[in-house]
């Protein structure tokens, strides 16, 4: 393509950076809408799920920071899964993981559209956001709804951002990320010092109609607010000393989120109570906030606008995070000869994955029209799936390389990838089973994307074998050696 050429990303991120692609990816809007949703399921237990999810991720956590640290490649589980396996297995974890990134970043924008109308409604800015009307386009005689358009813009602007400037939209993930974990913070103290907290009561702790039996379906359908920490081995080639700073950001990033997503349902739950949590529903936080908060605070005028405050900084980092995740997916894809060879490309002004971000926004943008609900569970399925073979890869690497050098080896080998492979089939099944029962639209659309992969996959392969096309192989620079 012209203005691009094969070369290696810039390292322009810090530990600092990373940290925060972590942190902003999974804390977004799954903590603010998932945690009334976990009460009404597994009552005062909800802290419990949120605190067993955490285990959970952290036994996968280890096998991307050993991966990590000894394949020094952009692309996350992909490179990992391409190092390891064969052509086919890799290009299917590439695609699934494409696809479920993407996903996530119409979720997200989707999520923050309505946020950002409620917002300017609480200032009376806009009137209340289900009385808005479409908005006339001025070139074509159409109307969007304001939603769609705000998600568009957002896309728009965050894809922007990072096609010309690695280090802007890291630098973007940081400060936004910092005001969203302030607000929660706030939104923690005002709930701990209320006297609404000081009577909580958390027995029985388990729902009397299903008993302990409630944990696991609640952590099935919370364990997407735990989805990002992968991200950031999607940037490892732009991060500075990867080989330390990787496996570091990983385990800060899930640590600080875990403690953050206790302290909330806590006080969510030792506030409202699981039975009024659960009443509010995905509205649960607003109404805690508003609950116990006072009002006529500065700037903020109330504990709800607090909230929705935070969750327009949650949806936008969490949709900035994934826009660079899914476009060094493909990025990586594309070098190694999996995607378009364009794919693989440096812009040569400024230094990004060029065209993958743009083609990872257009099929973002395309995802909005899916039904959200099938949309955000299929992105759960891909996840599960891409953590199970990361477990695997983690334990094929070690038979197959047992001397490749590793900066980091994870502790008590081989027990945390395999109870990381038990435990994500098992949370896979319970969805699985879930979605049968309530959606099963959700597994039809994921099969289909698997088969439109297959057939991606013959055209390519048929495309490589053609003598007259340039081959990607060829024309690819590699990565940094894993085994440098």
């Amino acid at each position: 393509m012209s203005g691009s050429q094969t070369r290696s990303p810039e390292a322009e991120l810090g530990l600092l950076d990373a940290t925060m692609i972590g942190m902003g990816a999974m804390i977004g809007a799954g903590i603010f809408v998932l945690t009334g949703l976990a009460a009404e399921i597994a009552g005062p237990a909800a802290i419990v799920v949120f605190a067993l999810n955490g285990v959970v991720t952290a036994f996968t956590g280890l096998s991307y920071a050993e991966l990590a640290s000894s394949i020094p490649k952009s692309g996350g589980g992909y490179a990992f899964v391409r190092e390891i396996f064969d052509d086919l297995s890799s290009f299917i974890m590439g695609w699934m993981l494409w696809f479920a990134y993407m996903i996530a970043g119409a979720l997200y924008a989707l999520g923050f559209a309505p946020n950002f109308l409620e917002l300017l409604h609480v200032y009376g800015v806009v009137a209340p956001p289900d009385e808005i009307g479409a908005v006339a386009l001025p070139v074509v005689d159409a109307a969007v709804a304001p939603a769609f358009l705000l998600a568009f813009v957002a896309v728009f602007a965050l894809v922007a951002l990072n096609a010309v400037s690695t280090a802007a939209s890291g630098k973007a993930e940081t400060v936004f990320t910092v005001i969203k974990v302030s607000i929660l913070v706030v939104f923690v103290g005002f709930g701990v010092a209320s006297p609404m907290f000081s009577g909580a009561e958390f027995q029985p702790l388990f729902p009397a109609a299903s008993g302990a039996g409630a944990v696991l379906p609640a952590m099935g359908l919370t364990f997407i607010a735990f989805e990002g920490y992968d991200l950031i081995t999607t940037v490892t080639e732009e991060v500075k000393n990867p080989r330390e700073n990787i496996p570091k950001a990983i385990f800060v990033s899930l640590a600080v989120t875990v403690v953050v997503y206790l302290a909330v349902v806590t006080v969510a739950v030792g506030t409202l109570g699981a039975d009024g949590l659960a009443e509010a529903g995905e509205a649960g936080i607003a109404t805690a906030a508003t609950s116990f908060m006072p009002t006529g605070l500065p700037i903020i005028q109330n504990g709800g606008a607090l909230v929705v405050f935070g969750a327009v900084f949650s949806t936008l980092t969490a949709l900035n995070a994934v826009v660079i995740a899914s476009s060094r997916v493909a990025f990586s894809m594309g070098r190694e000869g999996q995607l378009l060879p364009s794919f693989g490309q440096i812009h040569h002004r400024y230094g990004t994955p060029f065209v993958a971000i743009l083609a990872s926004a257009v099929v973002m943008l395309g995802s909005v029209a899916l039904p959200t609900q099938s949309a955000g569970n299929m992105s759960s399925l891909f996840f599960l799936l891409s953590f199970v073979i990361v477990n695997v890869a983690a334990i094929r690497l070690r038979r197959e390389r047992p001397d490749m050098h590793r900066p980091y080896e994870m502790p008590f080998y081989p027990a945390p990838p395999l109870i990381g492979i038990a435990l994500n089939l098992v949370l896979t099944g319970v969805l699985v089973e879930y979605l049968l029962r309530t959606d099963p639209l959700a597994l039809a659309l994921s099969a289909a994307w698997i088969l439109l992969g297959g057939v991606a996959y013959l055209a390519l392969n048929r495309l490589r074998a053609d003598p007259d096309a340039d081959s990607p192989a060829t024309e690819a620079t590699p990565a940094p050696n894993a085994e440098d």
